[in-house]
C-alpha cells in the first residue's frame, strides 16, 4: 500500500459491508482494466468479520440464519449495474476448507466446516473467517490495494477536495469518498443504566449492561444462586449456550416423545436464571433445520394491494395495514388448525375474516371459530401473552407450559403447526412493511407509534428467532427449573439497603432479587442515542441529520436514495441538518435503514441484496472520484460492462 494521502477512499466499518465494498470496487477495477483502486479499512476490532462475527468470539455463539442463506458475492438475482464477479458462498467456501484439509486461522475451522451443511446454522465465529477469506482474496488478485486500520474513527474533517477520516489516536486518513458501513452500532449508556453502573459498583455487584455478547462477560456466575436475566431475544440463546457449555450438564433425548423433546440433567455449577422482558417470553425459534416449512401464499395482503400502498405518504400503519396482516395471520393460524386438529374449529371463519375491518374484529372471528381451550389464540397475544391484564402465578406457569408445547410443536412440524405457520407469515409480511417504510408510505405520527413503536420488535420476535438447538436447549433448562420466566413488563429496580438489585412483573407479580444482574439485551440500531464517535460528531456538527417522516424521527441517519445507471454518479450520501448531500460520503446498511429497506438483512443466494446493490452503488463511486491513478485514467462508468 501507498501512502495513505494516495487511499481512494476509506470505508469505516470492518464487516460484511465493508467486505461486500471492496468486492465490488475489485469487480469494476477488473472490468476496466485499471490500477488497483487504493482502499482503507478501518475497524475498532477486526478487519474483514467486523464485531458480529469475530474470529475469537465463543464457539456457541450461533448465526441466527442458515448456512446455505449466506453469501457476500451478488448474483443475477441482486439489481445493480456492475459487472458480475461470481464467487463461493458459505457452503461452497467450507467444502473448499474440507478439500484443503485446513485452514491458517486454526484446526476448528476445519471441524467446524467439516460437519457443516447448508440447514444447519453456522458459528459466528466461522462466518467471520468465510468474509475474511473473501477479503484476502480479493486482495490476493491485485484488483485492490487495501490498508487494514484497528482503531476508532472519531469525526470526518474537509481536507481540500478530499475527506479526512480522522482516528481517536489522531491519525488522519484522507479520500475523495467515504464509506460509513459501520453495522451494528451501539447506543450512549440510558440514564437507566448508568444507575444500575453506579449502584454495581457502589456495592460490588455483578451487572453486564447492554452490548455485544462477544464483548461481554457471562460466564462464572455463582452456583445455586439466583441469577438475573433481562432480555429474551437473540442474544439470549447464545449466552445461554455459552452458560451451558460451561456448566456441564447433559441433554438427553426424552424418550418415546414425538417433538424431540430433551431434559438437562444438571452438573450442580447452574444458577437459577430468573429471566424477564417487556414481553415476557423468549423469541420464538426458526424451524429445524431441512424441515419443509408451510409457504405463505396472501388471500388480502397481495402484491397489488402493496403496490397501492407504495404510491401513497399518508398511510397509517394501525388503521390500513394492520387489519389486514392480522387477517392474513388469523387465517394461516386457523387453516393450520384445521388440519391439524378439525374439531377445535367451527362456523364459517374465512367469512368473518373478510369482513373484519378492525384487528378487534379479527380478534372476534378467532375467539369464535376456535373451540379447544389448548388452542386459543389472538392477535393480542404476539405482543402481550396475557393480553396486558395480570394473572396468576398458576396461570402463568399453564402459559408458560403452552409456549414450551408450541415451540416444540413448530420446530418438528412447521407445516402443520399453527404458531408456525404465523411465524412464517410474519417473515414474508414484516419484508413487505419494510418496504413501505422504506419508501415513506406511512405519515411520521403512524411510523413511529406503529412501525418503529411496535410492529418492528414483534415481527423480529416472531421471525427472526434464534436457531432450533438453542431453543431446544433453552426449553429444556426451563422445564428443569434452571430458568424461570418472571413475565412480562419486567421491572429491574435497586435495593439499596440489601444491597442487591431486584426484579418484579407488575402481570404476574412475581418477585426476584440477586447481587448478579446480566442484560441480554442488545443496545443497538437506534442512531439518535448511538455511542459510535463518528456519528454522533456528524450529527452534534449538524453534518448529518436523522431521517424524519413529517417531522417525525425515525431511528437511522438521513441519506439520499440510489438510483440505478452508469450516468449516475450518487446515491446513499450522508445529508445534512440543513439538507445539503455530501456526495463524497456514503452511507450504508444499518445507519441509514430507513432509507435502504432490507439492507440490514445479510446477503442470501438467489435472493435480491439490499446490501449488495448497495456496496455496488459505493464502488461506483468510489472509482468515479478516483484520481491520479498513475497509470490509467478512470474511464467513464457508463463503458463499465452491466451484467444486472
Amino acid at each position: 500500500m501507498r501512502a495513505t494521502e494516495d487511499l481512494d477512499a476509506v470505508i469505516v466499518g470492518g464487516g460484511p459491508r465493508a467486505v461486500a465494498t471492496a468486492l465490488r470496487t475489485a469487480a469494476r477495477v477488473i472490468a476496466a482494466g485499471i490500477s488497483p483502486a487504493r482502499l482503507a479499512i478501518v475497524d475498532a476490532l477486526a478487519v474483514g468479520s467486523g464485531a458480529t462475527w469475530l474470529i475469537d468470539q465463543p464457539a456457541q455463539y450461533l448465526n441466527n440464519t442458515q448456512a446455505d442463506a449466506t453469501t457476500v458475492h451478488p448474483d443475477d438475482s441482486t439489481r445493480m449495474t456492475g459487472p458480475a464477479a461470481p464467487g463461493p458462498d458459505l457452503i461452497d467456501w467450507a467444502r473448499r476448507v474440507r478439500a484443503d484439509g485446513g485452514h491458517p486461522a486454526g484446526q476448528w475451522v476445519l471441524e467446524e466446516a467439516a460437519e457443516l451443511t447448508g440447514a444447519d446454522f453456522p458459528t459466528r465465529r466461522l462466518q467471520g473467517v468465510y468474509f475474511r477469506d473473501q477479503l484476502d482474496a480479493t486482495i490476493a488478485s491485485g484488483a485492490v490495494e487495501v490498508l487494514e486500520v484497528i482503531g476508532r474513527a472519531v469525526d470526518l474533517a474537509p481536507a481540500g477536495e478530499r475527506t479526512a477520516v480522522v482516528l481517536e489516536d489522531g491519525r488522519r486518513l484522507l479520500a475523495p469518498t467515504v464509506v460509513l458501513a459501520q453495522g451494528m452500532v451501539q447506543a450512549e449508556r440510558t440514564p437507566e443504566v448508568s444507575a444500575l453502573v453506579d449502584f454495581a459498583e457502589r456495592f460490588d455487584l455483578r451487572y453486564a449492561e447492554p452490548g455485544m455478547p462477544a464483548e461481554r462477560e457471562y460466564t462464572g456466575l455463582p452456583a445455586g444462586e439466583t441469577v438475573l436475566v433481562r432480555g429474551l431475544g437473540a442474544n439470549f440463546f447464545d449466552v445461554i449456550g455459552q452458560l451451558a457449555a460451561e456448566w456441564g450438564g447433559t441433554l438427553e433425548p426424552v424418550a418415546g416423545d414425538p417433538h424431540g423433546r430433551l431434559r438437562y440433567l444438571p452438573s450442580g455449577r447452574e444458577p437459577h436464571l430468573v429471566v424477564g422482558s417487556r414481553r415476557g417470553v423468549p423469541y420464538r425459534s426458526k424451524p429445524e433445520g431441512g424441515r419443509s416449512v408451510r409457504p405463505f401464499l396472501p388471500t388480502w395482503a397481495s402484491d397489488d394491494w402493496f403496490a397501492a400502498l407504495e404510491e401513497r405518504t399518508d398511510v397509517d400503519f394501525a388503521a390500513e395495514v394492520w387489519p389486514v396482516l392480522a387477517r392474513e395471520f388469523a387465517r394461516v393460524y386457523l387453516e393450520a388448525l384445521t388440519e391439524l386438529e378439525p374439531a377445535a374449529v367451527r362456523g364459517d371463519w374465512l367469512s368473518g375474516l373478510d369482513a373484519a375491518g378492525t384487528a378487534e374484529e379479527v380478534d372476534a372471528v378467532l375467539d369464535d371459530a376456535i373451540t379447544a381451550p389448548r388452542w386459543t389464540w389472538t392477535l393480542e397475544e404476539l405482543h402481550r401473552p396475557t393480553r396486558g391484564e395480570a394473572v396468576s402465578p398458576q396461570t402463568w406457569a399453564g402459559l408458560v407450559q403452552r409456549l414450551i408445547a408450541d415451540e416444540l410443536g413448530s420446530l418438528s412440524d412447521p407445516w402443520h403447526h399453527p404458531r408456525a405457520a404465523v411465524n412464517g407469515a410474519m417473515g414474508a409480511l414484516r419484508r413487505r412493511v419494510g418496504r413501505l417504510t422504506g419508501m415513506g408510505a406511512f405519515t411520521g405520527h403512524s411510523l413511529a407509534r406503529d412501525v418503529l413503536g411496535w410492529f418492528d420488535g414483534d415481527s423480529l420476535a416472531l421471525a427472526s428467532g434464534p436457531p432450533a438447538e438453542r431453543v431446544r436447549l433453552v426449553l429444556a433448562l426451563l422445564e428443569a427449573g434452571v430458568i424461570s420466566l418472571l413475565g412480562p413488563e419486567m421491572v429491574i429496580e435497586t435495593e439499596e439497603s440489601a444491597g442487591r438489585f431486584r426484579a418484579a412483573s407488575p402481570i404476574t407479580g412475581s418477585v426476584a432479587t440477586a447481587s448478579v444482574l446480566l442484560e441480554t439485551r442488545m443496545s443497538k440500531g437506534k442512531i439518535p442515542q448511538t455511542s459510535d464517535p463518528l456519528l454522533r460528531a456528524l450529527l452534534d456538527s449538524g453534518r448529518a441529520r436523522i431521517h424524519t417522516v413529517d417531522g417525525v424521527q425515525t431511528h437511522s441517519l438521513e441519506a439520499t436514495r440510489a438510483e440505478l445507471g452508469e450516468e449516475v454518479l450518487n446515491g446513499h450520501n450522508l445529508i445534512a441538518a440543513d439538507g445539503t448531500v455530501d456526495e463524497t460520503v456514503v452511507v450504508l446498511g444499518i445507519p441509514a435503514a430507513s432509507t435502504q429497506p432490507g439492507s440490514a438483512i445479510g446477503a442470501t443466494p438467489g435472493v435480491p441484496s439490499p446490501l449488495l446493490a448497495g456496496a455496488d452503488v459505493a464502488a461506483k463511486q468510489i472509482l468515479a472520484r478516483a484520481r491520479d491513478r498513475g497509470d490509467a485514467q478512470v474511464p467513464g462508468l457508463a463503458s463499465l460492462s452491466a451484467h444486472h
